[in-house]
């Protein structure tokens, strides 16, 4: 290993960012690639506001202000290589979220100042710890009314079980919020706001004491502040890089992401809290970022990311050795050698050819209808990763063409949604044309109806399915009724689908030696 290929590696910062919905996730991302250079201005997630955000590129994302799905943006900023992957918050888009966590080296967890933790937040928070992902986390919304910082900060403790330690201290809130105080260089950080938030906020430093920041504060919010921060010092913990990484501490930072304040500050510390790309746990043991091969996954499939060429990208994480275009590796799946002639560095909906990339690196690949989420490309041994999430749909529709023609945009349109992930795609066990499709939540639903028709002119209507709960059959036996509803999964095993869990204990009891899998039987080890 040469030491410019270590230093490549020593560069890269990989990351997610999570949260509740409504945190303002995609608003920090978008001011992180303000701060970094990528952008000169920020968008805002509201409709109508602006422009567009890099990251909410969908045009059902634009119009409703909310992320149906993960992205990826590629920036440089002093020197080092952030990748950046926004994560959608609503629960119906969780196993795409979940995909996206197998990628990352760490985690921004985003909280609203004036909620604290939320559902949402506990269930991704619980993801990165089964995943030994270190937190970092961005206390945001600081601009408006929020509870104590010290309230705040004891909410984390009580609700993740994890030592929150004050990386910077709010000065204010609402209207009143003026900036933050640095705990490392124990400077305050005296913003000023700007009109939307979409430049970056002019910032002076001043010691805490400083007389005009006492009379720009007022003599009673002053005093507040020096008797908080001495609270601070005497009561909670010191930061430890080790306690950190071990997942048993969170950094915490607090700002506001729609005015700027706290931002720049957040951003220098991401790249000395983030961890450089770490090995991932693989069928052959921990595979190392400086090993002499090259290696990586796909974590996730987008459609139409180029309209005009309706093409499909695959998000692939670099795990190992360095990745040249034009370079052949194997594809372990299917045992074949692929030539990787079109590798792309993504920012949103943006991307460039590029020449070369290093582990921790995420960039995109053509799909040329062979990759699927979980495959693995390597010049190295034969390995497999550990299996990526699938959630047990709960919800059911067959999918009608409103014209009554199966036309080969239909069938690509359900195709590619379904590779995606936006839904889940199941056939008739008899050879009908009609597609079932199936989801976790109702916005996946809508969010499918809406693509086939901006994306493959395919109007269509969803003809509801009374059922609720799918089940793989693990064995040979089927159960011993006749009445039940079968279908196929997109690689053609057999399900079958209940309309209650009463209907599905009951054929349990009825037919001895019967097992029903939450999950296709090799993903369980069956």
């Amino acid at each position: 290993m040469t030491n410019d290929f270590q230093r490549e590696i020593t560069r890269r910062r990989t990351l997610a960012i999570i949260s509740h919905p409504d945190a303002g996730k995609t608003t920090l991302t978008e001011k992180l690639l303000l701060y970094s250079g990528a952008i000169r201005s920020a968008g805002n997630v509201m409709v109508g506001k602006h422009k567009a955000t890099v990251s909410d590129w969908m045009a059902i994302e634009q119009q409703r202000g909310i992320s149906v799905s993960s992205s990826a943006a590629r920036v440089e900023y002093d020197d080092y290589i952030l990748n950046i992957l926004d994560t959608p918050g609503h629960q119906d888009f969780s196993e795409d979220t979940y995909r996206t966590l197998m990628a990352v080296d760490s985690a921004i967890m985003l909280l609203d100042a004036g909620k604290g933790v939320e559902e949402q937040t506990v269930k991704l928070f619980k993801v990165c710890r089964d995943r030994g992902i270190p937190i970092i986390t961005f206390i945001n919304k600081m601009d408006r009314p929020a509870l104590d910082p010290f309230e705040l900060l004891d909410n984390v403790e009580k609700v993740l079980n994890i030592t929150a330690v004050p990386m910077t201290w709010p000065v204010g809130d609402g209207q009143d919020f003026r900036g933050v105080y640095e705990r490392q260089d124990k400077l305050f950080h005296f913003f000023e706001r700007t009109t939307g938030g979409m430049f970056k906020a002019p910032m002076r430093l001043a010691d805490i004491h400083d007389e005009h920041i006492r009379a720009s504060l007022g003599e009673k919010a002053h005093a507040k502040l020096i008797e908080d921060l001495e609270m601070v010092e005497v009561v909670l913990p010191q930061f430890s890089q080790e306690d950190f990484l071990a997942e048993r501490i969170t950094p915490v930072f607090f700002g506001s992401a729609i005015t700027n304040f706290g931002v720049e500050n957040f951003l220098q510390s991401l790249i000395d809290l983030a961890p450089v790309p770490q090995g991932m746990k693989a069928s052959t043991g921990v595979i190392s970022p400086e090993s002499d091969f090259f290696s990586g996954f796909m974590y996730k499939m987008q459609a139409n990311m180029n309209k005009s060429h309706r093409d499909r990208i695959a998000f692939f994480r670099i795990v190992s050795g360095k990745f040249e275009r034009g370079m052949t590796a194997k594809h372990f799946r299917s045992g074949k050698e692929v030539k990787l002639n079109y590798p792309f560095q993504i920012f949103g909906q943006d991307r460039e050819i590029i020449d070369e990339a290093f582990p921790g690196d995420v960039i995109g690949l053509s799909n040329p209808g062979v990759f699927r989420v979980g495959d693995v490309l390597s010049t190295g041994t034969d390995f497999s990763i550990p299996q990526f999430p699938r959630f047990a749909p709960e919800i059911y529709a067959k999918v009608i063409p409103k014209n009554g023609s199966f036309s080969k945009s239909f069938r690509k349109g359900v195709e590619q949604l379904g590779e995606e992930g936006v839904v889940q795609i199941f056939g008739d066990m008899h050879g009908s044309p009609i597609p079932l499709i199936a989801a976790v939540g109702e916005l996946q639903l809508q969010v499918f109806q809406s693509r086939m028709e901006s994306e493959y002119n395919e109007v269509i209507t969803l003809e509801r399915l009374p059922f609720t709960r799918t089940r793989w059959i693990g064995g040979d036996i089927l159960p011993a009724s006749s009445t039940l509803t079968y279908a196929l999964d997109e690689q053609g095993r057999k399900v079958v689908l209940f309309r209650s869990d009463w209907e599905m204990n009951y054929h349990l009891e009825q037919t001895k030696g019967l097992v029903l899998l939450e999950k296709p039987p090799e993903e369980v080890g069956v």
